[in-house]
């Protein structure tokens, strides 16, 4: 059977997978102020950041169209599995359901999932992995969904931020009952409950709130062997070089991946921020 992956531009796809045809990015829109662009190929991060910290307003970003999924679902492909970003953070995932209704209006019935991350990033990459190892594998499509909702669901994101504001003010911090103010260097260790965000702990300064989240994969992480280490990185490679010699001192792994963050994580995640997920 063949099989199609669609994914929106905040799952970051290695280099070596861009051009592969079983792959297709859904690009959400990047919105600064007036300044609007896509998120795809040509996004530049280093201008991107220039423009977040000269403008007086908050980065935003807009999700894709129902048609612009519904027509990424068009391929000859027997199987098609999109993978959004969190439904709790974005419309990515509503719109995708409703590309797939548009699909089966304008073309017929057929096997197309939708699954909702419930986490951003390099999540998104974990699932878009599962995927094809399932599907290299031989496994049916009813198989591979059931499979997913679990692998999803077991799956741990963490993230900690140099700045949390671009969140705060897009309101995807209503799950975090509070947090300690900036002007003490008080860096929170961010992570994802059914989709929302929320806080695990917190320490004094970056390279301590790095070892803290570490430690908390460490604790929270079950049969690590058995699953890829994923980091994301919005313009800090020796931050995520870090954190993966850290983890890699005290667990063992099936994969490590180190992936440079695309346009929506740059907006959320901000210069700095580093995103683990196992």
């Amino acid at each position: 059977m063949s099989y199609k992956i669609v994914v929106d531009s905040c799952c970051e796809i290695p280099e070596t997978l861009k051009k592969d045809e079983r792959f297709e990015i859904v690009p959400l829109e990047l919105v600064i102020g007036d300044y609007r662009i896509m998120d795809d190929e040509a996004f530049d991060q280093k201008d991107f950041l220039k423009r977040i910290a000269a403008s007086p307003v908050c980065a935003q970003t807009a999700c894709p169209s129902p048609e612009r999924y519904r027509e990424a679902y068009h391929a000859p492909a027997d199987d098609i599995f999109v993978v959004t970003l969190s439904s709790k953070l974005s419309g990515s995932y509503n719109s995708a359901v409703l590309g797939k209704n548009l699909y089966y209006e304008k073309y017929g019935k057929k096997n197309i999932y939708v699954c909702d991350s419930r986490s951003a990033c390099c999540g998104e990459t974990q699932i878009a992995f599962k995927i094809m190892e399932l599907e290299e594998a031989g496994a049916p499509f009813k198989e591979i969904v059931r499979h997913l909702e679990n692998f999803r669901n077991a799956m741990h994101t963490y993230f900690v931020l140099d700045n949390l504001e671009t969140l705060r003010k897009n309101g995807r911090l209503t799950g975090v009952k509070a947090l300690v103010a900036s002007t003490l260097n008080i860096k929170p260790v961010m992570g994802a409950q059914e989709g929302s965000i929320i806080q695990k702990s917190q320490a004094v300064g970056i390279k301590k709130g790095l070892a803290k989240m570490v430690e908390t994969v460490l604790k929270e992480a079950e049969n690590t062997p058995q699953k890829n280490l994923m980091i994301t990185h919005v313009n800090c490679p020796e931050r995520a070089e870090k954190v993966k010699q850290m983890l890699l001192e005290k667990a063992a792994f099936k994969g490590v991946y180190i992936l440079e963050a695309a346009g929506v994580s740059t907006v959320y995640a901000n210069d700095g921020g580093v995103v683990v997920t196992v």
